[in-house]
């Protein structure tokens, strides 16, 4: 079965990775140097760091300032196989 998920929040963490909570609680670390290195019209501003620190949410999806965005449901389930998602811990409050 397929998990409906959006993003709620990314936060970049140096390099290429994000972390990412998701609408379900569960939040994970994404490395996406690979994306990265495979290049293309639309990643290739990824390329710079600081740029790649810009992402954020968008309608549920993380996204970038030049308008490349990624799929929430296929992110979280590549997350999710490879063992990188944990429930987040309630904010006190």
């Amino acid at each position: 079965m397929i998990d409906l998920v959006k993003v709620l929040r990314v936060e970049a963490l140096g390099g290429y990775r994000l972390r990412v909570h998701f609408t379900n609680g569960e939040v994970g670390e994404q490395d996406f140097s690979a994306m990265v290195a495979e290049g293309g019209t639309m990643v290739e501003p990824l390329r710079d760091p600081a740029f790649f620190a810009r992402a954020f949410v968008q309608n549920g999806v993380p996204a970038w300032p030049n308008g490349l965005d990624l799929d929430a449901v296929a992110l979280h389930q590549e997350m999710k196989a490879a063992g990188a998602l944990t429930l987040a811990a309630l904010e006190p409050g």
